[in-house]
């Protein structure tokens, strides 16, 4: 496989990298000479606290209540339940070695991300996957999940479900609120008989890269939601990915926890990053960035979907995205996908890469894993490259069809 990525020439569609001539060097040089002026230079190069900055927590607090259309006064919103993280993946992590046990049961999108299927399993934590609609999950299949499990005695292992709720990676796919918040309800009236709370695990990472359709509130805004609800979002992927600043929203005995175990890892994410990302927050710069953002992955997101049309047979089947960076592809399920395949072997020899659909899926002996499907990315590459990698990639599904 590496000598795959090292071969020259390679298209890659694999990534999900943002869009490099994005990335705000300018803006960002500018903000470090004027934090690097003066005396308070040496503080903003001292050690932080483990929560995190006081401001940056302030202002996303703030800006969360904002597009949520709440205040952050609101119970859910106070700036003293965020904990800010480098990256929101590492929040994951933090959470996963705080809530959960080896043998433990977390609900998951039937595909989801992958990375955190990965850290599931390294913790010994099995998944059962959720069947997914165009407006986000299955709520029939949640049911049925959740009824399997109190019959099998299995309930008391469940701890949560986790919901890349916005342009979901690999998918594309928004839950909507109404469906939130009838999971939700369906989580609660299930707690009795397992014993425990039950949480929802809200990944709103690519909340911000929308570029068509309308905004929908995040499941902290429903009534009585944010004993239950975890939300967790990044700075990554609507500024700049080298930053690795994310964060996220605890119910107050969980932040206890996951601040010690946070301790534990790094003692707190590094202050200069936090000193930087705060005064781009505050400024009006941000809103602008990710304004231009949007319309960048919309053009992107255009070429690539023009491009399958021209150059996919028929068969093939996708639905456009209204934002994050991911286009979810359906071939016939005779094709295979995965990285044993002809088509992954066809692809390699055309030059072009994507990630094989079944890496998507939890391992869940209630169902078999799909094998039939493809994620490909159009967050880092060039329009050309896209144009060009969906041309090679279309030849070489021909040659296996």
């Amino acid at each position: 496989m590496r000598e795959a990525l090292e071969q020259a020439g390679l298209i890659s569609l694999a990534a999900g990298f943002t869009d490099n001539p994005s990335l705000p060097v300018a803006e960002t040089r500018a903000i470090i000479d004027g934090l690097l002026r003066g005396r308070k230079g040496q503080s903003h190069l001292q050690y932080g606290t483990t929560y995190g900055d006081e401001r940056l927590r302030s202002l996303t607090a703030q800006r969360l209540a904002q597009m949520d259309g709440r205040s952050k006064r609101d119970k859910g919103y106070e700036p003293s339940r965020v904990l800010i993280t480098h990256g929101s993946q590492q929040l994951l992590y933090i959470l996963t070695e705080t809530l959960f046990n080896p043998g433990d049961i977390v609900l998951v999108e039937d595909p989801s991300y992958f990375v955190y299927l990965s850290i599931m399993q390294s913790h010994g934590i099995q998944g059962r996957g959720i069947g997914m609609e165009p407006d986000g999950l299955d709520l029939a299949s949640l049911e049925t999940t959740l009824k399997t499990l109190k019959q099998s005695g299995e309930l008391a292992r469940l701890k949560a479900l986790y919901l890349v709720s916005y342009h979901s990676n690999p998918t594309g796919i928004t839950t909507s609120a109404a469906k939130k918040a009838a999971a939700l309800k369906i989580l609660r009236s299930y707690e009795k008989p397992a014993g425990h709370p039950i949480y929802l695990i809200e990944d709103a990472a690519y909340r911000e890269l929308r570029f068509d359709g309308t905004d929908t509130p995040s499941a902290l805004s429903f009534h009585n939601a944010a004993a239950r609800v975890i939300y967790t979002s990044t700075y990554s992927k609507p500024f700049a990915t080298g930053m690795r600043v994310g964060y996220g929203f605890l119910p107050d005995p969980l932040l206890t926890a996951a601040t010690r175990v946070k301790g534990n890892h790094d003692f707190g994410t590094a202050n200069f990053l936090q000193q930087i990302l705060s005064r781009v927050v505050a400024g009006e710069g941000y809103g602008e960035h990710v304004q231009k953002l949007r319309k960048r992955y919309a053009s992107k997101a255009r070429a690539m979907t023009r491009a399958c049309k021209k150059h996919f047979p028929d068969k093939v089947k996708w639905e456009d995205p209204e934002g994050g960076l991911y286009l979810w592809v359906n071939l016939p399920k005779r094709v295979k996908t995965g990285m044993k395949s002809k088509l992954f072997a066809e692809a390699l020899k055309h030059k072009v890469l994507y990630v094989p659909g079944d890496l998507c899926y939890c391992d869940d002996s209630t169902r078999p894993k799909p094998n039939h499907q493809m994620r490909l990315s159009f967050g880092s590459a060039s329009i050309k490259d896209i144009e060009e990698g969906i041309d090679r990639l279309g030849r070489a599904i021909k040659k296996v069809l």
